[in-house]
C-alpha cells in the first residue's frame, strides 16, 4: 500500500506539472498533493488505531482541499464539503470502535487488539466492532448508501481524480478490512454484511456508469463498483484476491483518469463524451492509453484486471456464495459495455 501510495503518486506528481502549467495556484496545488501522500502514509504506516484515525481524518481533510481546488466554482465547493461531511461520518464510527476495543482489551496496538479478539470480546461486541469498523470503510471508499459524494468529487482537478479516487484514498476502506483480517475471520456475521454490500455497490456502480455521460463521471461510478468488488472479496475472506485487484485497479484506473486529462486539457475542459468523438487520430497516444485501461479494467485475457477479477470471482465460489459470484459476473458484463462505450463513443 506504502509503495502504491508513492509510486503511483510520483506518476501522477511528475503528469501534473504539465497539466496544472498554466494554474495560478500551482504551488498551492503540489502543496495539497504532497499534504495527501504524507496523509496516506500515515493512515498506512501506523501500527494502531489511534495513528490509523489520525491518518483517516487527515486524508479527508486532504481531499477536502484538493476535491474544492478551484474554490470559485461553487460547484466545486459544495462536492468538497459533501465529501469532508461523509467521510467524518466514517471518523465516528472509527473512534467508537477504538472506545471498544480500548475498553476490552486495554490496548490500541493492531498487535494486542487481533491477539486478544477471540477471547477478550463476545460475538456480539466483535460483530459491533466490526460494523463500527466498516462504517468507516463505507464512508472512505463509496459503499451504499454513503456512496453519494464520489461522483461529485469529480469537481477537482482530474490528477486529483486520479490519485484520490483511484489508486489510494477510497481504496483505504479495502485496506482497513485488509489489515484487521483477524477480526473479521472471528465474526462471520461482519463477513456477510460486508461481502452483501460490497456485492450491491459493484452492481449499483455498475448500473449508475451506464447513465453517465461525463467522462470523469463515468469513471468515478466504474470506481465505486471496482471497489465494492474490493469488498466482496474482502467480505467472504478473500483478502488476498481483494488486495490483488485494489493492486491492479490502482494502475489501469489512474492511467484512464491521467487519459481522459488528456482529453479533457486538449478540449478547453469539455468532458461530455457527446460532445467528442474521431479523436484517435488527433490524440493517438492518449487512444491507446484508454484502450490499455478499458482492456484491463474489462478483464480481458492477459491483462491485469483479467487475473484479480478471475481471483474474487473464484474465491465467492469457493467459499460458498453462487449469489455473490453471479453478481459479480453480472457487474463484469456491465462493467465492459459502458467501458467500450467510452471508448467508442469518444
Amino acid at each position: 500500500w506504502t509503495l502504491i501510495s508513492t509510486g503511483i503518486g510520483l506518476l501522477i506528481h511528475v503528469y501534473s506539472i504539465g497539466y496544472m502549467a498554466g494554474d495560478r495556484a500551482f504551488a498551492r496545488f503540489f502543496a495539497y498533493m504532497n499534504f495527501f501522500v504524507f496523509a496516506m502514509l500515515t493512515l498506512v504506516l501506523s501500527d494502531n488505531f489511534v495513528g490509523l484515525l489520525v491518518g483517516w481524518g487527515l486524508v479527508g481533510l486532504a481531499s477536502y482541499f484538493l476535491i474544492g481546488f478551484w474554490f470559485e466554482r461553487p460547484t466545486a465547493v459544495a462536492a468538497a464539503r459533501k465529501a469532508f461531511v461523509i467521510n467524518v461520518l466514517g471518523d465516528v464510527g472509527i473512534f467508537f470502535a477504538i472506545l471498544l476495543m480500548f475498553a476490552k482489551v486495554g490496548s490500541i496496538s493492531y498487535g494486542d487488539v487481533f491477539g486478544n479478539a477471540a477471547h477478550a470480546f463476545t460475538s456480539q461486541e466483535l460483530f459491533i466492532v466490526c460494523v463500527a469498523l466498516f462504517i468507516g470503510c463505507a464512508a472512505k471508499s463509496a459503499q451504499v448508501p454513503l456512496h453519494t459524494w464520489l461522483p461529485d468529487a469529480m469537481e477537482g482537478p482530474t490528477p486529483v481524480s486520479a490519485l484520490i479516487h483511484a489508486a489510494t484514498m477510497v481504496t483505504a476502506g479495502v485496506y482497513l478490512i485488509a489489515r484487521c483480517a483477524p477480526l473479521w475471520t472471528a465474526s462471520a456475521e461482519a463477513r456477510e454484511l460486508v461481502g452483501v454490500i460490497g456485492a450491491l455497490t459493484a452492481i449499483a456502480g455498475a448500473v449508475l456508469g451506464i447513465a453517465q455521460w461525463d467522462i470523469k463521471r463515468i469513471l468515478a461510478y466504474s470506481t465505486m463498483s471496482q471497489i465494492g468488488y474490493m469488498i466482496m472479496a474482502v467480505g467472504v475472506g478473500a483478502f488476498d484476491a481483494g488486495v490483488l485487484h485494489f493492486l491492479t485497479h490502482a494502475f489501469f484506473k489512474a492511467e484512464l483518469f491521467l487519459g481522459s486529462g488528456i482529453i479533457i486539457h486538449n478540449l478547453a475542459n469539455e468532458q461530455d463524451v457527446r460532445r467528442m468523438g474521431g479523436l484517435r487520430k488527433q490524440m493517438p497516444f492518449a487512444f491507446v492509453a484508454i484502450l490499455v485501461g478499458v482492456l484491463a479494467i474489462c478483464g480481458l485475457p492477459g491483462f491485469s484486471g483479467y487475473f484479480s477479477k478471475d481471483a474474487v470471482l473464484y474465491e465467492t465460489l469457493l467459499t460458498g456464495h453462487p449469489i455473490l459470484y453471479a453478481v459479480g459476473v453480472l457487474t463484469a458484463g456491465i462493467t465492459a459495455y459502458y467501458m467500450f462505450r467510452l471508448l467508442f463513443v469518444t
